[in-house]
């Protein structure tokens, strides 16, 4: 977590993340892929690995297996995705990993999205202590959380010219998305009452108030009563939202895209969200470079860039992005709140005497509701 009195960067840290035993994970899985590999292929786990930016969210497992397939040895580089068990104080109230993997699938047949093969889905609890499901492993970078990206990393490091390739190639994956047939392949995704974002933004407050668990935060509220008197007039036809579109949830090779991941926000909803999100979740970034007095990313991924882009691809000129960024402020700031409960569950952190400051950009909401941030 992001601390104001943070001394520097270095000081930076994950919160705990997981509860598992992983030496049972492996040998359950080594059990679990036994019958999933052909007769006699003997599968058989030689790498087992928890990476160190494993997620606030799904746990990820990098599992290499050899086998006997045509009685030719083999070796299949895997990631493995498990929802989280209670005991961790998950992020979110429900993981459908197979509705992820769907997800997947159909991203990778309707589109040239790269997106990783889901080899397995298993819906049953039973194997691992939870659902999950299995991918290949793609080679890549990913731009970085912490230390985030902006500042001491391959990306900031790169010549001005990488850097605007790799930005135009991710806003490129969101134009490819959102001109998929979202009410043909993917109506299960559908919210109900109303209208797409007003379906979203009702789903928002439910999950407000289940991390809120009884507390009030009041900033949280002050954004949901701006976005009630702030919603735009006119919501063009739903398309597919990949929910939680940033560069950290993208492999790069090369400054070029060859792995999208991370999908359990996915839903439907107006193009700009997708936008909103992409946009307000580098500035985020750029608050932390800031608070530490580094120079940061500055002209990457401004709003006035994006939308040009995402017009030209698309033809489709952004609308209202003042609100959708709000609107991605506000998630992340439920999002944030819960994490910073789930540290204060395991003692990493404790209760702040205003609950507003369990949002860790809540200067940032400030001055986004009075109307100063963007300037």
């Amino acid at each position: 977590m992001i601390e104001p009195g943070d001394d520097g960067p270095e000081t930076l840290g994950r919160p705990q993340t997981s509860t598992r035993d992983h030496n049972a994970v492996r040998a359950q899985l080594q059990a679990w892929l036994a019958l999933q590999f052909p007769a006699g292929a003997s599968p058989r786990i030689t790498g087992f690995e928890i990476p160190a930016s494993n997620g606030l969210s799904s746990e990820t497992v990098l599992v290499d297996v050899e086998s006997d397939r045509d009685e030719q040895p083999s070796t299949d580089r895997l990631v493995v995705r498990l929802a989280p068990p209670a005991s961790a104080v998950p992020v979110f109230p429900v993981y459908d990993l197979d509705r992820q993997a769907k997800v997947m699938r159909l991203v990778a047949a309707h589109t040239s999205v790269p997106v990783p093969r889901v080899r397995w889905s298993e819906p049953d609890p039973r194997p691992l202590g939870s659902p999950f499901f299995v991918m290949d492993r793609v080679d890549g970078l990913v731009p970085p959380d912490l230390l985030p990206y902006n500042f001491g990393s391959w990306l900031s490091e790169a010549d001005p010219t990488d850097q605007r390739r790799l930005q135009d190639a991710t806003v490129a994956i969101l134009a490819a998305l959102h001109n998929i047939d979202a009410t043909t392949h993917f109506s299960f995704l559908r919210l109900e009452p109303g209208s797409a974002l007003a379906a979203h933004i009702a789903d928002q407050r439910a999950y407000y108030t289940w991390v809120a668990d009884g507390l009030r935060i009041p900033l949280l509220e002050e954004c949901f009563a701006w976005l009630e008197d702030h919603c735009p007039a006119a919501e063009g036809p739903a398309a597919f939202s990949w929910g939680d579109s940033r560069i950290g949830n993208i492999m790069y090779r090369d400054f070029e895209p060859v792995a999208v991941l991370d999908w359990e926000m996915a839903g439907l909803g107006p193009p700009e969200l997708d936008l909103g999100w992409l946009i307000f979740m580098h500035h985020f970034f750029e608050d932390v470079a800031a608070q530490f007095s580094l120079p940061g990313m500055p002209g990457f991924l401004r709003p006035d860039d994006v939308a040009t882009t995402y017009e030209s691809l698309t033809g489709h000129a952004p609308r209202d992005l003042g609100f959708y960024m709000l609107y991605a402020a506000l998630r992340h700031g439920i999002i944030m709140s819960r994490i910073q409960r789930r540290a204060i569950h395991f003692g990493e952190a404790t209760m702040p005497d205003d609950p507003n400051d369990l949002i860790s950009h809540r200067a940032t909401v400030e001055a986004m509701l009075a109307g100063t941030y963007w300037r």
